[in-house]
């Protein structure tokens, strides 16, 4: 039977296959030196890009400006009460949009780590490497890779992480692609009955963190591009460790076993599996695929409207959350939450590193600014770059994403699951840490 499959697909698409996905591999994975300076070539492109003349003023502008008129477009207000809320943070970045434009506000908003560094670190940064970076996670995630990897992934799936082998997919996709794409494939399964509620709301809230070219944003931020395979696989490995513990523990434990349209959850049944499987399932997806020009157009504009999106929210959002974080105690407060957990791992800056934890909520790239500079060790700064991914909630994007699917997670599970993931982040990350970088 797998022979007669096989047959489907000729050494040309078999070599296609494999170009693509290597080709994919090394945009993402493989360090190389240019101009002195060793980085993946995703980033290279990107410094490239930033360097033409008046880059960051004229583009940030126009995505700013362009991102609120999108907004207005697609009616961001509307739904919920959280939803409005968040469409007027998105409207505070016009006010620091003139800021920066006029020069116009108070002093200490134009410090090096304040407007300066949401404006040029942060804003500018993701809006140009999330476009450039959707062409080419087309070659990770568009032709076959995903699903050659899935099935390998299979086994592991179900006994790990409570949930089916076939959202080995949405999981790897999800690291590695857009989370706002994959929540929406995450849902749509849902809807189709191949999701119970409880596998739903593990796979949206466990595996549905920020892609790759948010992960370059942030090693930037905090000078670990030298370690960029260290940064990427300990984030990895924490960020899937963590999921498989909060499966197991409240809120998520105690979700239905039921499916969308109310069926009962129908037991899974074992398959033993091997290379061929993989590979008929990598060249099935590679021959359902668009051709290439299709996907990389489809994936640019996808990542354009991502950027479109996020970029309000990065600049009003990031502004308002630094501006508490630097002139209130909440995110001291907040930050009590973790400060035991980052004493007892030995983190050389306990205290500041618990604060700028507590600033992922509001944005996953927040915590990096309070971090960053030589006065930081190595360890504090890994720490943050490596849970400023794996906590995956935070308000500003991946919360509304998940509130705008039918996945039903409440607003205090939010909370709550947020703060697990960080706690146990810390605990698990940083032994890792300590391993490499002592």
């Amino acid at each position: 039977m797998e022979k007669t499959k096989m047959k489907n697909y000729n050494s040309k698409d078999v070599a296609l296959f494999l170009l693509y996905a290597l080709f994919g591999i090394f945009m993402f994975f493989i360090p190389i030196t240019i101009g002195g300076k060793s980085t993946i070539p995703i980033d290279h492109i990107t410094n490239f890009v930033k360097k033409i003349p008046n880059y960051n003023f004229i583009f940030g502008i126009f995505m700013v400006v362009a991102g609120v008129v999108y907004a207005f477009k697609t009616k961001g207000w509307q739904g919920s009460t959280l939803n409005k809320v968040f469409f007027g943070l998105k409207l505070t970045s016009i006010i620091f949009l003139f800021m920066y434009v006029t020069k116009l506000g108070p002093e200490k908003f134009f410090e090096k780590g304040m407007l300066p560094l949401i404006w040029n670190g942060i804003m500018v940064s993701v809006t140009t490497i999330v476009p450039i970076g959707s062409v080419f996670l087309a070659f990770l995630t568009g032709f076959g890779l995903m699903e050659f990897i899935g099935v390998f992934m299979e086994p592991v799936m179900r006994p790990i992480f409570k949930t089916p082998g076939k959202s080995a997919v949405d999981a790897v996709a999800s690291f590695v692609g857009s989370y706002s794409l994959a929540l929406l494939i995450t849902n749509r399964v849902y809807k189709e009955d191949f999701y119970t509620k409880k596998e739903a709301a593990i796979i949206a809230t466990g595996f549905s963190t920020v892609s790759a070219t948010f992960m370059v944003i942030v090693a930037n931020t905090l000078d670990l591009m030298g370690h960029w395979l260290a940064y990427f696989w300990i984030t990895l490995i924490v960020t899937f460790l963590v999921t498989a513990i909060t499966a197991r523990i409240f809120p998520l434990s105690k979700k239905e076993e039921v499916y969308y349209s109310g069926k009962l959850k129908e037991k899974d049944k074992k398959a033993k599996v091997n290379f061929s499987d993989a590979a008929d399932a990598g060249m099935t997806a590679f021959k359902k695929s668009k051709p290439l020009p299709e996907v990389i157009k489809s994936n640019f504009i996808d990542g354009f409207k991502m950027a479109l999106n996020i970029a309000p929210s990065l600049l009003g959002i990031g502004m308002i959350g630094l501006i508490l974080a630097t002139y209130t105690p909440i995110f001291d407060i907040i930050g009590y939450i973790f400060y035991p957990f980052t004493l007892i791992t030995r983190i050389p800056e306990p205290m500041i590193t618990a604060k700028a934890l507590a600033l992922s909520i509001a944005e996953m790239l927040l915590p990096a600014p309070i971090v960053a500079g030589e006065g930081f060790s190595i360890i504090t700064r890994m720490l943050v770059a490596v849970v400023s991914v794996s906590e995956i909630l935070f308000f500003s994007a991946s919360i509304p994403c998940i509130m705008g699917t039918e996945i039903p997670i409440k607003f205090t599970d939010y909370i709550l699951i947020w703060i697990e993931r960080v706690i146990l982040s810390i605990l698990i990350a940083a032994p890792i840490i300590w391993i490499f970088f002592r």
